[in-house]
């Protein structure tokens, strides 16, 4: 089984940094722990209104760190001219709302496919990988391929939420767009709301490549430390990853 990804989210770093001014605790030396935890690339979500990575983060995460770095952004020509800019290793391109604590849910990309597909071909001309944000719906799954978007991440809230009577639904969702994803040619990355309790179903979906959890590891930092953090959360991948608990069709829950 190919090794899965750790994208590790650095946003909540920079709240509370934020929460006082000045540099501490710096993005920069938390994105230096990653590798040392296991992790294989920094996520970071530059917003609209800037409330917690800056644009200083972005470009000194870029030059300054050797881990790859995944923006994620929304679809707007600014995003796109920061991206163009900094040039990323990839983009995550979000659906974003100034009242929302937190992504929400996914793109509608068949709505919003005429502004999305000039902007996604900007972002593949110039080497960046575009990955677009959406609910494990296959309408959206084949609406991504048509805009030209050569990745996809899968919003794991609803599954991660999910009382235990309905989590398993949720789960096939996933299981069953992922599948339909990497048939058609698309790489498949999913994250939102995984903590090392709940990881372990998602892991074990033989077509994500790719998880990008940030929020559970920033909380379990306060008691442990950032990096001790990030290796638990490699551990259960791991574990989830390991040969004899991945199949091709179910999973178990």
């Amino acid at each position: 089984m190919s090794h899965l990804r750790l994208g590790v989210n650095i946003d909540h770093v920079a709240t509370v940094r934020n929460a006082r001014g000045g540099r501490d605790p710096d993005t920069v030396r938390a994105a230096h722990l990653i590798a040392k935890g296991g992790g294989d690339s920094i996520t970071a979500h530059l917003r609209e209104d800037r409330r917690h990575i800056t644009d200083d983060d972005i470009r000194r995460l870029k030059a300054e760190v050797p881990l790859p770095l995944n923006m994620e952004m929304a679809a707007t020509d600014e995003m796109v001219a920061i991206a163009l800019q900094v040039r990323p290793h990839a983009v995550c391109i979000v659906p974003e709302r100034r009242a929302e604590l937190t992504t929400e849910g996914g793109l509608d990309v068949v709505s919003a496919r005429a502004a999305l597909g000039p902007r996604i071909a900007r972002l593949n001309d110039a080497g960046i990988q575009v990955a677009l944000f959406i609910d494990p719906d296959p309408v959206q799954v084949e609406a991504t391929k048509q805009v030209g978007a050569p990745a996809l991440e899968f919003h794991t809230g609803e599954y991660c939420n999910a009382p235990d009577l309905t989590r398993a639904k949720e789960l096939q969702r996933l299981e069953d767009a992922a599948a339909r994803a990497a048939a058609i040619g698309l790489e498949v990355h999913a994250g939102h709301g995984l903590t090392v309790g709940n990881v372990g179903p998602v892991a074990r979906i033989a077509s994500v490549v790719e998880l990008n959890i940030g929020h559970a590891i920033v909380a379990e930092a306060l008691f442990v430390g950032f990096e001790a953090a990030i290796r638990q959360m490699r551990a259960a991948m791991d574990r989830a990853r390991a040969p004899s608990a991945v199949t091709a069709g179910r999973h178990r829950a």
